[in-house]
């Protein structure tokens, strides 16, 4: 869509370009044209009088949307190890699946990766497509989206849901950009129309709102999400469905990047992976005041976790902070302490099991999340229940 101007049907250009309150028409070589500071406000086309800027409806494009079915899981791994991520989108994917009577796949890339393969009939798929192939063993995007891009071909799925991990955020766009199809990134809530169209939910502006996002004109369609947004469904004992043996042309896999060596990062504690999680914020007044934030998490069996402000006064490691811009977290336990509760940060735990805030403004937006309030001074509460927790210890 867009504005044509019809520069013959425009007697003084000079006087016309001023009915646009933004400016954004101008004379150029003679012609009136409209540039980049135009807002689509149509006010031209209102105060055209003889039809000198007319608004044109492109044609927009359609799909066969029968032609279209299974939701798909992309199984993210690292060395043939399931990322728990994949088994919460299976959840996922069998909640919508079950609302438009369509199957669950899921599509696997690796090489050696049959018994993996087989474990995910475990959890209620239909079929999982397995592409196993040494040119596939370590993740190369160029191989990964070839055989991506063969598997959707072949098999035509409707929508596709991909974890928002350090591998899908890579491939993702570049199978979104093979099918010039939408992509929603790091969706919180995922639903589905009675005609296959895909909701997807996420954060914008910052958290301040709540975006709900279709692509009703394209397929296959395409999401990801975080870990630890969506539950994980339960093993079951017995199988379903089937493990479908895939080949592609060695051809297809060839990339211009020759992995040489893959050597695996070290270790570090991660807030994802905690049970219980004390969280400090703009409450705690100094770097030296971590270190009874950090008591407490220690007598606790926890990790430390704070949000974005004492990350960037370089207080704590961005390993560590919750929320839109850092991690997302479902612990059994969460101590907040002095954090407002900007709707950034409780986005990025609001799932957890059991909340407990400590905060001195009763009006403070994080007890509309906690379970459990604690007003007051964070300099108070802290040091009586780390001498609460030794007490017990000896006891």
């Amino acid at each position: 869509m867009g504005l044509v101007v019809h520069n013959d049907k425009i007697e003084n250009k000079e006087e016309f370009i001023k009915v646009c309150p933004f400016g954004a028409m101008e004379v150029q070589n003679g012609d009136v044209i409209i540039n980049s500071a135009c807002k689509m406000c149509k006010v031209c086309v209102r105060k055209s009088k003889h039809g000198e800027v007319e608004f044109v409806e492109e044609k927009l494009p359609t799909v066969d949307k029968s032609k279209w079915s299974g939701i798909t899981v992309y199984v993210d791994h690292e060395n043939g190890k399931i990322h728990p991520v994949t088994l919460e989108l299976i959840g996922k994917a069998r909640e919508l699946a079950k609302k438009v009577n369509q199957p669950v796949y899921c599509v696997f890339f690796g090489s050696g990766i049959e018994k993996q393969a087989n474990e995910l009939l475990h959890y209620g798929v239909d079929s999982v497509f397995v592409y196993d192939d040494p040119a596939l063993r370590s993740f190369q995007n160029e191989s990964y989206t070839a055989a991506f891009e063969d598997f959707v071909n072949r098999n035509h799925p409707c929508a596709i849901l991909v974890g928002a991990t350090p591998v899908g955020r890579q491939l993702a766009p570049r199978v979104a950009a093979r099918f010039r199809t939408g992509l929603t990134a790091d969706c919180t809530i995922l639903d589905i129309d009675k005609n296959t169209d895909l909701i997807q939910i996420r954060p914008a502006f910052g958290g301040n709102i709540m975006a709900q996002i279709c692509t009703p004109r394209t397929r296959p369609q395409m999401a990801t999400v975080r870990y630890k947004v969506m539950n994980a469904p339960a093993r079951t004992e017995e199988t379903t469905g089937r493990v479908v043996d895939c080949k592609i042309d060695a051809e297809k896999l060839r990339t211009h990047v020759q992995v040489l060596d893959v050597k695996p990062k070290q270790k570090v504690a991660s807030i994802e992976n905690a049970e219980v999680l004390v969280a400090a914020g703009r409450g705690i007044k100094s770097k030296e005041d971590l270190a009874m934030v950090q008591e407490l998490a220690d007598l606790l069996g926890g990790e430390l976790a704070c949000t974005r402000p004492l990350v960037e006064s370089g207080w704590v490691e961005a390993r560590r902070q919750v929320g839109l811009s850092g991690r997302t977290v479902r612990p059994k336990l969460i101590i907040t302490c002095g954090i407002s509760g900007a709707v950034q940060f409780s986005a990025g735990m609001k799932s957890a099991e059991t909340i407990v805030s400590i905060n001195s403004d009763e009006k403070a937006p994080i007890f509309n999340v906690a379970h459990i309030g604690l007003v007051g001074d964070v300099y108070e509460i802290i040091p009586q229940l780390i001498k609460q927790l030794k007490q017990g210890k000896e006891a």
